[in-house]
């Protein structure tokens, strides 16, 4: 018997609009009745997370930021920030890609340094709460996750600037134009399993969806492992289940067929 279900947000379970599937909250209602956990695991901030499930917010977990933030009912289950010195060796070396613009995430919000409307506009599709500063390495307080959004596409452009620090941080490639590094062993998997470890869930009654690279350890600690039909070639050969597109209501389907 499945007992937790988790799902990515962007190109899985919201469609390309950003929008949540019209029978998201009445599937929700029925996995409640049968005590199964559901938790919204994203590259996105908390507080974006819980303003997209406002009228639910203290029924469901959120893993936010790639798995560096785990919140359920408003309490902090963890918390993995990334080492402050490398923090800041990840925002110089990312200072030098031409054409990239960063982001640093903390608890509290994002900032960044950069005004191109373009970015901005980007930027508020997943941080609802950021802040325009002069300088990044400024930033106070814990540092979850050092973002580069690259328009020119982060997978061939702005992922080998960091391959020497592999050793070092966990990188990750979360969509088409973005790339999180977070601390070393932080991942979406991570708090996978710290989630079964705290609520006594075993990996077979565990199921999860995800589209891009940065879900992969999170469908790797899942029995139940779906890929979207629009993945990542290289998910959906890790995943060993395909569900059909975000624009399909694909997450949907299956959790209606697991209820029935």
């Amino acid at each position: 018997m499945i007992k937790l279900i988790a799902s990515d947000m962007d190109g899985t379970l919201l469609n390309d609009k950003g929008e949540l599937p019209l029978e998201f909250y009445k599937v929700f209602k029925e996995l409640r009745k049968k005590n199964i956990l559901f938790a919204a695991a994203s590259g996105r901030q908390y507080y974006t997370l819980a303003k997209t499930f406002e009228t639910i917010q203290d029924e469901i977990i959120f893993i936010a930021e790639n798995g560096t933030l785990v919140i359920y009912q408003g309490k902090e289950i963890a918390l993995n920030p990334l080492d402050k010195k490398i923090a800041e060796k990840l925002i110089q070396k990312g200072r030098t890609i031409e054409g990239a613009n960063l982001v640093v995430c903390t608890k509290t919000g994002a900032y960044i340094e950069t005004t191109s409307k373009r970015f901005i506009s980007e930027v508020e599709k997943y941080y609802v709460k950021y802040q325009v500063i002069d300088d990044l390495m400024q930033v106070e307080g814990d540092i979850l996750k050092v973002t580069l959004c690259d328009f020119k596409g982060v997978e061939t452009n702005t992922y080998p600037y960091f391959k020497d620090l592999k050793e070092d941080i966990h990188i990750c490639i979360a969509g088409e134009h973005w790339l999180d590094m977070m601390a070393k062993g932080v991942d979406k998997g991570l708090a996978i399993r710290n989630l079964q470890q705290l609520f006594n869930i075993k990996y077979e009654e565990t199921m999860a969806f995800g589209d891009y690279l940065n879900d992969l350890e999170m469908l790797q600690n899942a029995h139940y492992s779906y890929a979207m039909a629009n993945a990542h070639p290289k998910l959906k050969k890790a995943a060993r289940f395909i569900a059909k597109t975000n624009e399909e209501n694909g997450v949907m389907e299956k959790i209606k067929e697991l209820l029935e």
